[in-house]
């Protein structure tokens, strides 16, 4: 029987990042977390921003600056939006909006400070607790993201993060006291955000800093192989300790067609999947290494150490199901001359002729979400969650209070048409978050001017404004779109 559209029960939700998000920096016990160390100058011109800010990596002399700065210099991730104050209004405008599942991250240095401590910090708990009890009290599902980039830079300093298979240790103590205190209340965990960023944003993904490795491919991987076993000790660990388990794996999508028909592009094109997709969802939902990247990895001189047991342990945990992160596509070419365009996640992407730019160059491109559930559901047979996407572009408050953004509903309308035309397809798609559902920092930039929600958040790249949040045009589009499931696009 073939579905007509989005099924009953289908989840309509929003997404954000606790580091881009709640502010708080330092309150309630809270400890330094990697993205607390990320550094931004309100001076920077647009070709700084990108250049230094965007696409920048940490460098060492930048991480002891940050740690050691008093409150002088600007980190606009210790702001983000004072969500950590500001949730109950926030929940009641998703209320509102007819949210019925909202995604967040939980900030591992909120819960232990070091990361290392022998006991959780109880006044991180309370905040959790008392996010997610008006979370339920409002009728909304939780998301919750247990690392989104950040970990406690103590962990970096003292044992060298993600390099380090100590760090799985003290990771799944942090996972195990989240499970024994929320375990009843948060339906869906995904250990790990966008798992595949150690490729475009090394810090950001496995809190690397490259300028202290001898050999930066070698270490990178090796931290991706530690968060796999990391992911797979989560899915053990949630058989023991929840009843209905539900744990995700997640990437930033990149999907890419060949440029041309030439065989060369069209090879291209099939590695970037498997290099830039499908080896970490390989890994996290069939539970091996795939072949292709034998190669991959001797072209690069990198060695994958693995433990007695890693093997079996990812042939037995795999995920329940898939999500995914997709904004925009790209084009796969061996002509190194083909035009460029900004692209989301990377500095530089192929621009594809055939598709329309946003301000900010990125690639609006529909059809190619529903090609992306298409090809994840025929490879995984796994229910899908869409867990980020939106458009992030540059907005002005009007004299009414409002923003009229015709251009994200246009954006919201051919995506949602492309779910709907998958579903229809014979996708399982059960969910979608748009990201930034409210304005927060942005990642890349670390900006406020590049805005992705439905609600406007007044405060600029300086943190200077009155935190006042305002509804946008989409706002309402998108309180219709889930109050007709998606009849009415």
């Amino acid at each position: 029987m073939v579905n007509k559209g989005f099924p009953k029960g289908f989840l309509w939700g929003g997404a954000i990042a606790c580091s881009q998000a709640d502010g708080g920096y330092r309150e309630g016990g809270k400890g330094i977390s990697t993205q607390d160390c990320r550094f931004f100058d309100p001076n920077w011109d647009e070709k700084t921003i990108y250049e230094r800010a965007y696409f920048s990596e940490m460098s060492t002399a930048g991480l002891k600056r940050a740690i050691e700065d008093e409150g002088t210099l600007n980190y606009p991730l210790r702001r983000g939006i004072d969500f950590y104050h500001k949730y109950p209004q926030d929940i009641a405008l998703f209320k509102e909006l007819g949210l019925n599942v909202f995604r967040t991250s939980i900030s591992w240095s909120r819960i232990f400070p070091n990361g290392d401590e022998q006991l959780p910090n109880g006044e991180g708990l309370k905040y959790y607790k008392d996010l997610f009890g008006e979370l339920k009290e409002n009728g909304i599902k939780i998301f919750a993201t247990i690392v989104h980039y950040d970990i406690p830079v103590n962990l970096v300093l003292n044992y060298g993060g993600w390099k380090n298979r100590k760090t799985i240790d003290f990771f799944l103590k942090y996972v195990s006291v989240l499970f024994e205190n929320f375990g009843e209340i948060v339906d869906y965990w995904l250990p790990f955000n966008e798992i595949n960023a150690a490729r475009f944003a090394t810090w950001d993904g496995v809190c690397l800093i490259k300028e202290e490795e001898e050999n930066a491919e070698q270490a990178l991987y090796q931290c991706v192989h530690h968060q796999f076993i990391a992911n797979a000790k989560v899915i053990e660990l949630s058989k023991k300790m929840l009843k209905n388990p539900m744990i995700g794996g997640m990437i930033a999508r990149f999907c890419s067609y060949p440029a041309t028909c030439r065989p060369e592009d069209f090879l291209q094109s099939v590695q970037d999947e498997q290099y830039s997709n499908y080896f970490y969802l390989d890994v996290m939902a069939r539970g091996e290494y795939p072949k292709y990247m034998d190669r991959f990895f001797e072209k690069l001189g990198v060695e994958i150490q693995f433990e007695e047991g890693d093997e079996a342990l990812l042939k037995n945990n795999t995920v329940d199901f898939v999500s995914f992160s997709y904004y925009s596509s790209q084009v796969s070419t061996s002509d190194q001359s083909w035009e460029k365009t900004c692209g989301n996640l990377v500095a530089e992407a192929n621009l594809n002729p055939y598709l329309k730019t946003n301000k900010i160059g990125w690639t609006i491109d529909g059809l190619g979400l529903r090609s992306v559930l298409n090809q994840l559901e025929d490879r995984y047979r796994l229910p899908l969650f869409v867990a980020e996407n939106g458009l992030g572009t540059f907005e002005t408050l009007e004299k009414e209070l409002t923003v009229h953004d015709d251009y994200r509903i246009s954006y919201f309308e051919e995506h949602f048409k492309a779910m709907k035309e998958a579903i229809i397809d014979g996708v399982n798609l059960i969910g979608y978050t748009a990201w930034g559902i409210i304005d927060i920092v942005s990642c890349g930039p670390l900006t406020m001017d590049k805005r992705y929600g439905v609600i406007y958040v007044d405060y600029d790249n300086r943190g200077n404004g009155t935190g006042n949040r305002y509804k946008k045009d989409s706002f309402y589009w998108y309180k219709n779109v889930i109050e007709t499931n998606g009849e009415e696009l």
